[in-house]
């Protein structure tokens, strides 16, 4: 198993339980494949460095899991098809 770091962005106009729901969404995810969080980090709403999607802001979410290439795969399939996530960025962690 490889180790990544996973940072995901949530729309700032969704109710706080709908927020959370679409974090515990994408941890299924990758949870389903067998990847394992090891770390799990709701950083808050912060302000964005540029307009994304007509957002200025959004709900900060930092993960760091082992897994294999196919959880992350999926991982990357799913985010981008859930209008909840504006951004992601998944990053290998070499040991």
């Amino acid at each position: 198993m490889n180790k990544y770091e996973i940072t995901f962005i949530v729309r700032p106009d969704m109710e706080e339980a709908e927020i959370k729901k679409t974090a515990d969404t994408m941890k299924k995810v990758l949870t389903d494949k067998s990847a394992k969080v090891e770390e799990e980090k709701a950083l808050g709403q912060k302000d964005l460095a540029y307009e994304v999607k007509k957002y200025k802001t959004g709900y900060y979410y930092f993960l760091v899991v082992s897994a294999e290439p196919q959880a992350i795969e999926e991982f990357n399939r799913v985010v981008k098809i859930n209008e909840s996530v504006i951004r992601h960025l998944v990053v290998r962690v070499e040991d």
